[in-house]
């Protein structure tokens, strides 16, 4: 190959992948600025609600909370099932109903643990959080064959937690907080590694949207479950 053609095709691939480099970090900058706004929304639902007994005596006081505890879980579902068809706008507009219904969920938290606690426990979740979205971020490692183990760890939790409702066994407790810490802190690194592999397969604009929200719900589901199974730990009830 000619010298100056030689030039202008590496010039050209360095353009390119800088390109690519960019687009990138700002595909994951709006990843965690939705998963951020959501958090916030939550906090802020779940304060007011946990801090005014006119609101949470009529919920946790009747069937009402069954309705409040699953409506996540709703929404989780209606996600999986229809973030292929519903447009951007849709996904963003569910995304931030969602973050509201999960903070009237997580409002029982301020009820039953001191918000000294509830602080500490928050920023020690966070820490272990960004460490790993971090790792799952730069690491050069495929991940993706620990993503099966991870799954199955997720519905081991799940169903343990489902079983240990009737038992009320603390032994059994202790054993779904560490084992599910561990699986969500490893399941936050492995999204973190798939939302970046998403964005490269060259999607179109509306579709990187419906990605990013979709990745700040996954993102956003790891940090609520490892803070609260961190509060069995961390937390200090009232």
């Amino acid at each position: 190959m000619d010298p100056v053609q030689q030039r202008f095709g590496y010039g050209a691939q360095a353009q390119s992948a800088a390109l690519f480099d960019e687009g990138l970090r700002q595909h994951m900058l709006r990843v965690y600025n939705y998963m951020g706004a959501g958090l916030v929304i939550t906090g802020l639902v779940a304060f007011i609600v946990g801090s005014t007994p006119a609101l949470y005596v009529p919920i946790f006081s009747s069937p009402l909370k069954w309705v409040v505890m699953l409506a996540p879980l709703a929404f989780v579902f209606f996600f999986s099932f229809k973030i292929q068809t519903m447009s951007a706008s849709t996904a963003q507009i569910t995304f931030w109903a969602f973050c509201a219904v999960m903070g009237l969920s997580l409002s029982s938290v301020f009820l039953v643990f001191t918000g000294t606690s509830i602080a500490r426990t928050f920023f020690i979740a966070a820490s272990m959080f960004g460490a790993t979205s971090l790792y799952g971020y730069v690491t050069k490692r495929d991940l993706a064959k620990f993503g099966s183990f991870l799954i199955m760890g997720l519905i081991g939790v799940v169903i343990a937690s489902i079983v240990n409702i009737f038992l009320g066994s603390s032994a059994l407790q202790f054993a779904i907080s560490v084992i599910g810490i561990l699986v969500f802190v490893g399941l936050t690194a492995w999204d973190t590694q798939n939302i970046k592999q998403q964005y490269a397969e060259n999607i179109d604009q509306e579709s990187q949207q419906k990605m990013a929200v979709f990745g700040a719900l996954s993102l956003y589901l790891n940090f609520v479950n490892i803070f609260q199974l961190l509060l069995n730990f961390t937390g200090e009830r009232e």
